[in-house]
Protein backbone atom coordinates (compact mmCIF):
# COMPACT_ATOMS: atom_id res chain seq x y z
CA UNK A 1 0.00 0.00 0.00
CA UNK A 2 1.30 3.50 -0.85
CA UNK A 3 0.54 5.84 2.07
CA UNK A 4 0.99 9.62 1.93
CA UNK A 5 1.44 11.34 5.31
CA UNK A 6 1.29 14.96 6.38
CA UNK A 7 2.75 15.65 9.81
CA UNK A 8 4.92 12.60 9.22
CA UNK A 9 7.90 14.02 11.10
CA UNK A 10 5.84 14.67 14.25
CA UNK A 11 5.46 12.41 17.28
CA UNK A 12 2.71 10.21 15.80
CA UNK A 13 3.96 10.40 12.24
CA UNK A 14 7.42 9.07 13.07
CA UNK A 15 5.99 6.11 14.96
CA UNK A 16 3.47 5.36 12.23
CA UNK A 17 6.28 5.32 9.67
CA UNK A 18 8.30 2.86 11.75
CA UNK A 19 5.22 0.69 12.24
CA UNK A 20 4.19 0.65 8.57
CA UNK A 21 7.71 0.10 7.27
CA UNK A 22 7.75 -3.22 9.13
CA UNK A 23 4.54 -4.12 7.27
CA UNK A 24 6.19 -3.41 3.92
CA UNK A 25 4.15 -0.33 2.94
CA UNK A 26 5.50 2.39 0.65
CA UNK A 27 5.58 5.71 2.55
CA UNK A 28 5.77 9.31 1.34
CA UNK A 29 5.83 12.30 3.71
CA UNK A 30 4.82 15.78 2.53
CA UNK A 31 7.08 18.09 4.53
CA UNK A 32 8.53 21.59 4.60
CA UNK A 33 11.93 19.92 5.19
CA UNK A 34 11.87 16.84 2.92
CA UNK A 35 15.61 16.26 3.23
CA UNK A 36 15.14 15.49 6.95
CA UNK A 37 12.39 12.91 6.38
CA UNK A 38 14.62 9.82 5.87
CA UNK A 39 16.60 10.68 9.02
CA UNK A 40 13.49 11.20 11.17
CA UNK A 41 11.10 8.64 9.69
CA UNK A 42 13.35 5.94 8.23
CA UNK A 43 15.73 5.71 5.30
CA UNK A 44 13.07 4.04 3.14
CA UNK A 45 10.60 6.92 3.60
CA UNK A 46 10.46 9.47 0.78
CA UNK A 47 10.14 13.17 1.58
CA UNK A 48 8.53 15.61 -0.83
CA UNK A 49 8.22 19.40 -0.65
CA UNK A 50 5.35 19.64 -3.15
CA UNK A 51 2.44 17.29 -3.83
CA UNK A 52 2.89 17.60 -7.58
CA UNK A 53 6.17 15.67 -7.19
CA UNK A 54 3.95 12.58 -7.00
CA UNK A 55 2.57 13.31 -10.48
CA UNK A 56 0.04 10.51 -11.17
CA UNK A 57 1.81 7.94 -9.02
CA UNK A 58 -0.95 5.89 -7.34
CA UNK A 59 -1.65 6.65 -3.66
CA UNK A 60 -3.85 4.28 -1.67
CA UNK A 61 -4.39 6.26 1.54
CA UNK A 62 -3.65 9.68 3.02
CA UNK A 63 -2.92 10.21 6.73
CA UNK A 64 -3.36 13.93 7.46
CA UNK A 65 -1.83 14.74 10.86
CA UNK A 66 -0.16 18.10 10.21
CA UNK A 67 -0.78 20.92 12.66
CA UNK A 68 1.25 23.31 14.82
CA UNK A 69 1.17 22.42 18.57
CA UNK A 70 -1.92 24.00 20.09
CA UNK A 71 -0.75 24.43 23.69
CA UNK A 72 2.83 25.59 23.19
CA UNK A 73 2.18 29.32 23.62
CA UNK A 74 -0.65 31.83 24.24
CA UNK A 75 -3.27 32.26 21.53
CA UNK A 76 -2.35 35.65 20.14
CA UNK A 77 -3.96 36.66 16.84
CA UNK A 78 -0.74 35.63 15.08
CA UNK A 79 -0.67 32.25 16.84
CA UNK A 80 -4.32 31.56 16.04
CA UNK A 81 -3.64 32.32 12.37
CA UNK A 82 -0.75 29.84 12.39
CA UNK A 83 -2.84 27.13 14.10
CA UNK A 84 -5.59 27.67 11.52
CA UNK A 85 -3.25 27.69 8.53
CA UNK A 86 -1.33 24.59 9.63
CA UNK A 87 -4.57 22.60 9.80
CA UNK A 88 -7.35 24.02 7.63
CA UNK A 89 -5.31 25.77 4.92
CA UNK A 90 -3.02 22.74 4.57
CA UNK A 91 -6.01 20.40 4.30
CA UNK A 92 -7.51 22.67 1.64
CA UNK A 93 -4.27 22.34 -0.35
CA UNK A 94 -4.54 18.58 0.01
CA UNK A 95 -8.12 18.71 -1.34
CA UNK A 96 -7.10 20.86 -4.29
CA UNK A 97 -4.40 18.31 -5.15
CA UNK A 98 -6.91 15.45 -4.81
CA UNK A 99 -9.33 17.19 -7.15
CA UNK A 100 -6.63 17.56 -9.81
CA UNK A 101 -5.80 13.86 -9.83
CA UNK A 102 -7.27 11.20 -12.03
CA UNK A 103 -6.44 8.39 -9.60
CA UNK A 104 -7.67 9.20 -6.11
CA UNK A 105 -6.87 7.32 -2.90
CA UNK A 106 -9.67 5.33 -1.35
CA UNK A 107 -9.17 6.68 2.16
CA UNK A 108 -8.32 9.88 4.00
CA UNK A 109 -7.63 9.58 7.74
CA UNK A 110 -7.58 13.14 9.07
CA UNK A 111 -6.52 14.43 12.45
CA UNK A 112 -8.77 16.15 14.95
CA UNK A 113 -8.97 16.25 18.75
CA UNK A 114 -11.42 15.70 21.59
CA UNK A 115 -11.31 19.49 21.89
CA UNK A 116 -13.94 19.33 19.12
CA UNK A 117 -16.53 18.98 21.92
CA UNK A 118 -15.36 22.04 23.86
CA UNK A 119 -15.39 21.93 27.65
CA UNK A 120 -17.75 19.05 28.34
CA UNK A 121 -17.95 19.39 32.11
CA UNK A 122 -19.40 16.20 33.61
CA UNK A 123 -21.09 14.96 30.42
CA UNK A 124 -19.89 11.65 28.97
CA UNK A 125 -19.03 12.33 25.35
CA UNK A 126 -19.21 9.76 22.57
CA UNK A 127 -19.01 10.36 18.83
CA UNK A 128 -22.75 11.13 18.61
CA UNK A 129 -22.47 13.94 21.17
CA UNK A 130 -22.71 17.49 19.76
CA UNK A 131 -20.17 20.20 20.63
CA UNK A 132 -20.90 21.45 24.14
CA UNK A 133 -19.14 24.80 23.89
CA UNK A 134 -17.39 26.52 21.02
CA UNK A 135 -14.13 27.98 22.27
CA UNK A 136 -11.29 28.53 19.81
CA UNK A 137 -10.00 24.93 20.07
CA UNK A 138 -13.48 23.60 19.34
CA UNK A 139 -13.97 25.92 16.38
CA UNK A 140 -10.57 24.90 15.03
CA UNK A 141 -11.37 21.18 15.21
CA UNK A 142 -14.86 21.64 13.75
CA UNK A 143 -13.46 23.55 10.77
CA UNK A 144 -10.66 20.99 10.33
CA UNK A 145 -13.12 18.10 10.21
CA UNK A 146 -15.53 19.91 7.90
CA UNK A 147 -12.68 20.66 5.48
CA UNK A 148 -11.49 17.05 5.44
CA UNK A 149 -15.03 15.75 4.89
CA UNK A 150 -15.19 17.61 1.58
CA UNK A 151 -13.07 14.76 0.16
CA UNK A 152 -16.16 12.53 0.35
CA UNK A 153 -17.63 14.41 -2.63
CA UNK A 154 -14.65 13.12 -4.64
CA UNK A 155 -15.37 9.51 -3.69
CA UNK A 156 -12.77 9.34 -0.92
CA UNK A 157 -13.80 7.68 2.36
CA UNK A 158 -12.99 9.96 5.31
CA UNK A 159 -12.09 8.89 8.86
CA UNK A 160 -11.67 11.54 11.58
CA UNK A 161 -9.43 10.85 14.59
CA UNK A 162 -10.45 12.87 17.67
CA UNK A 163 -7.31 12.36 19.71
CA UNK A 164 -7.03 12.81 23.45
CA UNK A 165 -3.87 13.55 25.44
CA UNK A 166 -1.19 11.25 24.04
CA UNK A 167 1.14 9.68 26.61
CA UNK A 168 4.61 9.22 25.11
CA UNK A 169 8.18 9.33 26.36
CA UNK A 170 9.47 10.95 23.16
CA UNK A 171 7.45 14.16 23.31
CA UNK A 172 3.91 15.51 23.52
CA UNK A 173 2.22 17.08 26.53
CA UNK A 174 3.78 14.65 29.02
CA UNK A 175 7.28 15.95 28.27
CA UNK A 176 6.19 19.45 29.33
CA UNK A 177 5.05 18.16 32.72
CA UNK A 178 8.21 16.25 33.60
CA UNK A 179 10.42 19.09 34.82
CA UNK A 180 7.98 20.59 37.37
CA UNK A 181 6.99 17.13 38.59
CA UNK A 182 10.62 16.00 38.92
CA UNK A 183 11.32 19.18 40.91
CA UNK A 184 8.38 18.27 43.22
CA UNK A 185 6.47 21.28 41.88
CA UNK A 186 3.75 19.28 40.12
CA UNK A 187 0.13 19.15 41.11
CA UNK A 188 -3.45 19.64 39.97
CA UNK A 189 -4.46 22.45 37.63
CA UNK A 190 -7.21 24.73 38.93
CA UNK A 191 -9.64 22.69 41.02
CA UNK A 192 -8.34 19.47 39.47
CA UNK A 193 -11.84 18.21 38.63
CA UNK A 194 -11.62 18.58 34.86
CA UNK A 195 -11.59 15.32 32.90
CA UNK A 196 -8.50 14.25 30.98
CA UNK A 197 -9.08 11.84 28.05
CA UNK A 198 -5.67 10.17 27.70
CA UNK A 199 -4.22 7.52 25.40
CA UNK A 200 -0.93 5.62 25.31
CA UNK A 201 1.06 6.23 22.12
CA UNK A 202 1.09 2.47 21.39
CA UNK A 203 -2.72 2.41 21.34
CA UNK A 204 -2.82 5.58 19.22
CA UNK A 205 -0.62 3.98 16.57
CA UNK A 206 -2.53 0.69 16.78
CA UNK A 207 -5.95 2.30 16.32
CA UNK A 208 -4.85 4.33 13.29
CA UNK A 209 -3.48 1.12 11.75
CA UNK A 210 -6.74 -0.65 12.71
CA UNK A 211 -8.85 2.00 10.93
CA UNK A 212 -6.53 2.02 7.90
CA UNK A 213 -7.23 -1.66 7.32
CA UNK A 214 -10.95 -1.61 8.16
CA UNK A 215 -12.90 -1.11 4.93
CA UNK A 216 -16.11 0.04 6.65
CA UNK A 217 -14.50 2.73 8.83
CA UNK A 218 -15.75 6.28 8.26
CA UNK A 219 -16.63 9.39 10.24
CA UNK A 220 -15.34 10.38 13.69
CA UNK A 221 -13.64 8.14 16.25
CA UNK A 222 -12.66 9.23 19.77
CA UNK A 223 -9.00 8.20 20.13
CA UNK A 224 -8.75 7.95 23.91
CA UNK A 225 -8.63 5.19 26.51
CA UNK A 226 -12.00 3.92 27.84
CA UNK A 227 -11.36 5.35 31.32
CA UNK A 228 -10.66 9.10 31.37
CA UNK A 229 -9.44 10.47 34.70
CA UNK A 230 -9.79 13.77 36.49
CA UNK A 231 -6.81 16.11 36.44
CA UNK A 232 -6.22 15.66 40.18
CA UNK A 233 -5.98 11.87 39.76
CA UNK A 234 -3.67 12.26 36.78
CA UNK A 235 -1.31 14.50 38.76
CA UNK A 236 -1.31 12.13 41.73
CA UNK A 237 -0.59 9.10 39.51
CA UNK A 238 2.20 10.81 37.57
CA UNK A 239 3.78 11.97 40.83
CA UNK A 240 3.64 8.42 42.18
CA UNK A 241 5.27 6.96 39.06
CA UNK A 242 8.06 9.56 39.27
CA UNK A 243 8.35 9.08 43.07
CA UNK A 244 7.60 12.75 43.66
CA UNK A 245 4.83 14.52 45.57
CA UNK A 246 2.12 16.13 43.43
CA UNK A 247 0.64 18.63 45.85
CA UNK A 248 1.53 22.04 44.40
CA UNK A 249 -1.61 23.29 42.65
CA UNK A 250 -1.59 25.76 39.76
CA UNK A 251 -4.34 28.30 40.61
CA UNK A 252 -6.83 29.02 37.85
CA UNK A 253 -6.36 32.79 38.09
CA UNK A 254 -2.59 32.42 37.51
CA UNK A 255 -3.26 30.50 34.28
CA UNK A 256 -5.86 33.02 33.13
CA UNK A 257 -3.48 35.93 33.70
CA UNK A 258 -0.45 34.17 32.21
CA UNK A 259 -2.01 32.31 29.29
CA UNK A 260 -5.19 34.22 28.52
CA UNK A 261 -7.59 32.31 26.27
CA UNK A 262 -5.27 29.28 26.15
CA UNK A 263 -6.05 28.68 29.85
CA UNK A 264 -9.50 27.42 28.78
CA UNK A 265 -7.77 24.39 27.25
CA UNK A 266 -6.14 23.50 30.57
CA UNK A 267 -9.00 24.35 32.91
CA UNK A 268 -11.64 22.56 30.84
CA UNK A 269 -11.82 18.95 29.76
CA UNK A 270 -13.73 16.18 28.04
CA UNK A 271 -15.08 12.99 29.57
CA UNK A 272 -14.71 11.35 26.17
CA UNK A 273 -15.11 7.63 25.56
CA UNK A 274 -14.10 5.59 22.46
CA UNK A 275 -17.56 4.15 21.81
CA UNK A 276 -17.18 3.63 18.05
CA UNK A 277 -13.70 2.08 18.28
CA UNK A 278 -14.88 -0.43 20.86
CA UNK A 279 -18.01 -1.21 18.85
CA UNK A 280 -15.76 -1.88 15.83
CA UNK A 281 -13.77 -4.41 17.85
CA UNK A 282 -10.61 -2.46 18.66
CA UNK A 283 -8.89 -3.67 21.85
CA UNK A 284 -6.87 -1.21 23.91
CA UNK A 285 -3.59 -2.43 25.35
CA UNK A 286 -3.67 0.24 28.07
CA UNK A 287 -6.93 1.02 29.87
CA UNK A 288 -5.42 1.86 33.28
CA UNK A 289 -3.52 5.14 33.66
CA UNK A 290 -1.00 3.78 36.16
CA UNK A 291 -0.13 0.86 33.87
CA UNK A 292 0.28 3.25 30.92
CA UNK A 293 2.62 5.58 32.83
CA UNK A 294 4.55 2.63 34.31
CA UNK A 295 5.18 1.39 30.77
CA UNK A 296 6.76 4.76 29.90
CA UNK A 297 8.50 5.44 33.21
CA UNK A 298 11.92 4.01 32.34
CA UNK A 299 12.19 6.49 29.43
CA UNK A 300 10.74 9.56 31.16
Amino acid sequence: MHILLTGGTGLMGRQLCRHWLTQGHQLTVWSRRPAEVPKLCGTQVRGIARLDELAEEPVDAIINLAGAPIADRPWTHKRKALLWSSRITLTEKLLAWLESRGQKPGLLISGSAVGWYGDGGERELNEDSPPVSEDFASQLCIAWEETAQRAEAMGVRVVLIRTGLVLAAEGGFLSRLLLPFKLALGGPIGNGRQWMPWIHIKDQIALIDFLLHRSDASGPYNACAPKPVRNREFAKTLGSVLHRPAIVPVPAFVLRVGLGELSLLLLGGQRAVPARLQAAGFTFQFTDLRAALDDLSSRL
